[in-house]
């Protein structure tokens, strides 16, 4: 049942509640917010909303800049991190143009649920079910300095083997040898097992929290399967919550795709599958995988489309640092069951009909997380509506370990983008299956491309430290 305001007067008068939290999406997947007093909070709010200006937030509007955010009173949630009581709630964007407003197609979260509403239109199924895996670093220190006489980056982990002569008691993971490791290695137990309390106070229900492979403070956690709107909302809380949480215990929280030289990458692998009138789509007996030939249209279409989302899924320059053979990244475009060296894994631990699905293994969360839902949905939907067939198009499965193919047998696959730029050129090329049905504006796209290359740009033009290492001498 949708919640009410007299819901949520009821929760700010039983919980002394002084401040009210707006937050809202920016191009680039950050939340940013507008505070009110509690005795502000009214009916009227849902109708004349806060006013924004959405060229700050890196949307390229044609209407006048200014809009309201409009509150979902679903999303509300009691902030932990605000010594002064807050309820926080998230909500949607609109054009104040007209009497009713209506929505801001450029912002997020209408984009995902325009996704949504395209499915149910399209007949296919009328539910996308998703579980993304949140891997990230924790550091007990870290800094960076970027000046014309100054490059630099420095982070620390009290576990890490690095320390082995300094931490004092022995308690010290060897290079990449974290994964599940135990207490006492395990230093930081309490502040994860705090941040999945939260989450869970949020309304977001988890599988489970671990050290991850790299020694030098990498963790995952994973939530349970959820409806793709909803789990594009919780993924916003699920990196709040981490990084404040973080702060909290000295720590500080990092989904940088690689941090670390020669340590492994954090990823966001996302688990997909359809439901059509709470009946799977995906899940067929006799089909490779147990998987229908929906599954596997809708795994062509990722895979067709898989360099142009590569720049919705990893947009950050540094996300193709982590995109190398070697630290079980994915590298190749194809499918199978059970290889994490192929960009699409089937989990042959979800055997049930109703849990039958597969992960894209290439998304970080340096994404916007309703970006990289939705273009996953409409590449699917495309994949089926197009009966793009993964087998047929050479794309798998590959039941191998693809890094220990013959140079000869390597040369026939195909390869995600090296590069943000390289992603970006594909994206410029390949969308129109993003702005079907009006989903993605074609405006969005054109600034979200503009935007990224001019970062691009400017990361080009910085020094390296590991310049001056290799041609310093010359």
């Amino acid at each position: 049942m949708k919640r009410t305001v007299q819901d949520i007067l009821q929760t700010i008068r039983e919980n002394n509640i002084q401040m009210v939290d707006f937050k809202m999406v920016d191009i680039n997947g950050q939340f940013r917010h507008v505070t009110v007093p509690a005795g502000n909070f009214s009916e009227d709010m849902l109708k004349s909303g806060i006013g924004f200006d959405a060229s700050n937030y890196g949307y390229s509007v044609v209407e006048k800049s200014d809009m309201v955010f409009i509150p979902d009173l679903d999303t509300a949630v009691i902030d932990p991190f605000c010594q002064i009581p807050t309820l926080s709630m998230t909500g949607d964007a609109m054009i104040i143009d007209t009497p009713e407003n209506r929505p801001l197609a450029q912002y997020p979260r209408n984009i995902v649920l325009a996704a949504e509403k395209y499915l149910r239109d399209s007949g296919i199924a009328d539910t996308m079910l998703i579980l993304p895996e949140f891997e990230f670093y924790l550091f007990d220190r870290v800094g960076w300095e970027v000046q014309p006489n100054r490059v630099s980056a420095s982070v620390d982990a009290v576990q890490s083997y690095w320390n082995s002569a300094e931490e004092g008691r022995g308690c010290i993971v060897p290079k990449q040898k974290a994964y599940h490791i135990a207490k006492p290695f395990d230093a930081s137990y309490e502040c994860r097992s705090e941040m999945c309390m939260l989450m869970q106070q949020a309304g977001i229900e988890l599988n489970y929290h671990h050290p991850e492979v790299a020694a030098s403070g990498q963790f995952e956690i994973e939530p349970q399967l959820g409806q793709m709107s909803k789990m594009a909302d919780a993924t916003m809380m699920i990196k709040y919550i981490i990084h404040n949480t973080a702060l909290k215990y000295g720590k500080s929280a990092t989904f940088m795709p690689k941090p670390i030289h020669g340590e492994a990458g954090s990823g966001m692998h996302v688990h997909m599958l359809l439901l059509k009138d709470g009946k799977p789509v995906f899940s067929d007996d006799a089909g490779y995988a147990h998987l229908s030939r929906e599954a596997h249209y809708f795994m062509g279409g990722l895979l067709k489309h898989i360099n142009s989302l590569c720049a919705i899924t990893n947009p950050s320059t540094n996300s193709f640092k982590r995109l190398v053979p070697g630290y079980e990244a994915p590298v190749t475009v194809g499918y199978a069951t059970s290889n994490r060296s192929a960009v699409i894994r089937i989990p042959a631990y979800a055997k049930s009909p109703e849990k039958r699905r597969f992960e894209l293994r290439n998304p970080d969360a340096t994404c916007n997380p309703y970006f990289c839902y939705a273009a996953l949905l409409m590449a699917g939907i495309d994949g089926i509506r197009n009966r793009i067939d993964p087998h047929e198009n050479g794309w798998g499965p590959y039941d191998v370990n693809l890094y220990h193919l013959s140079d000869e047998e390597k040369a026939k696959l195909k390869h995600l983008p090296t590069s943000l730029e390289a992603a970006l050129d594909a994206l410029e090329a390949d969308h129109d299956y993003l702005t079907a049905g009006g989903v993605f504006p074609e405006a969005l796209i054109e600034s979200f491309i503009r935007a990224k290359r001019e970062e691009c740009r400017q990361i080009a033009a910085i020094p390296h430290p590991a310049e001056f290492d290799r041609y310093y001498n010359l």
